[in-house]
């Protein structure tokens, strides 16, 4: 029998080689009988106009395993905004889901027993790209790779306590940089 997983939490980043095809998800996984399944159920049954949350489906009606839960970051106003995040993007994490599973990161005898909360960013810039322009494929594979990367350092706890101490200095938040050489 598979250990417990009462809550694991993690974040990734995975960049494309376009401004919008970028991904950075934060998740938070665990059993359905507790914490992380009290959330989930909660959410569901929480939709605020603008921020819908759904289930990571292959296609309709194809719901994957674990239960993953779409929670947008964006406030979704437009509809070709919903389309792609509800479209590219949906289909992206669903595949990277059952990645997870496939790799052994998460255990095949627990995807019925585990909830996933996703958080996911679609860049809202996006709809500055012209109809038709939007490369799917690649937003696609961006998503896919970081569900997948997300959920693996979710239930390795990545990054370890270690290395986090061990390279604290070494390490400079993105935005914090950009103020400190006046670009902010």
């Amino acid at each position: 029998m598979a250990e417990r997983i009462v809550m694991r939490t993690g974040e990734a980043l995975v960049e494309g080689d376009k401004d919008y095809l970028c991904a950075e998800p934060e998740v938070v996984i665990g059993e359905l009988d507790g914490p992380v399944g009290q959330a989930l159920a909660n959410l569901v049954g929480d939709q605020v106009k603008g921020h819908t949350k759904v289930f990571a489906i292959l296609n309709s009606d194809v719901q994957v395993r674990p239960a993953t839960l779409m929670v947008s970051k964006v406030t979704v106003k437009d509809p070709r905004y919903t389309g792609i995040l509800m479209g590219t993007v949906q289909a992206g994490i669903a595949h990277g889901v059952l990645d997870a599973v496939r790799a052994g990161d998460i255990p095949k005898e627990k995807a019925n027993d585990l909830g996933i909360i996703y958080s996911v960013w679609l860049d809202p810039a996006i709809l500055s790209v012209p109809v038709g322009e939007v490369d799917h494929a690649a937003l696609f594979q961006v998503n896919r790779e970081a569900t997948a990367k997300v959920i693996r350092k979710a239930m390795r706890h990545e990054p370890t306590i270690n290395w986090l101490l061990e390279n604290q200095d070494q390490v400079t938040h993105y935005f914090h940089q950009l103020g400190l050489d006046g670009k902010l």
